[in-house]
């Protein structure tokens, strides 16, 4: 984890698998960054009604874009995920997925249902803000 970004978890509320909140150095860059969505170099959502997939697309185009400013998962501060879906346990696996690319970096999170995303087929899209150290 960046070691400058706090991660705030609480013994008051229950025990979730996220923090509840993150404390950013004043001495650092926000970057906001686009939707990370399912898509192929090429611009195309693959035809797949699979969530754990698309959820994975989605976390390695996020991190693509972390790298072009010279980040990483670990500088993201807050998360939310979107997932087009009336059906819990698609939301759940698409949580699972993503956590599990995130692994002891537990940001603030929200995961929402929606009833339809921008692209055709898609499924998942991840929103993130990080932080950097000023240049």
């Amino acid at each position: 984890m960046n070691r400058k970004i706090s991660l705030i978890h609480s013994t008051q509320l229950a025990e979730v698998d996220y923090a509840y909140a993150s404390r950013v150095p004043a001495e650092m860059d926000l970057l906001f960054l686009a939707g990370a969505c399912p898509l192929t170099k090429e611009g195309i959502v693959p035809d797949s009604s699979d969530y754990e997939t698309q959820a994975n697309l989605c976390v390695e185009n996020l991190k693509e874009a972390l790298k072009e400013c010279g980040a990483t998962l670990e500088d993201i501060v807050y998360t939310r995920i979107l997932v087009a879906t009336q059906n819990q346990a698609d939301l759940v696996t698409t949580w699972t997925t993503i956590r599990k690319e995130f692994g002891d970096h537990d940001v603030p999170s929200t995961l929402s249902g929606v009833t339809v995303l921008g692209y055709k087929n898609q499924l998942v899209e991840i929103e993130a803000v990080a932080a950097v150290d000023k240049k």
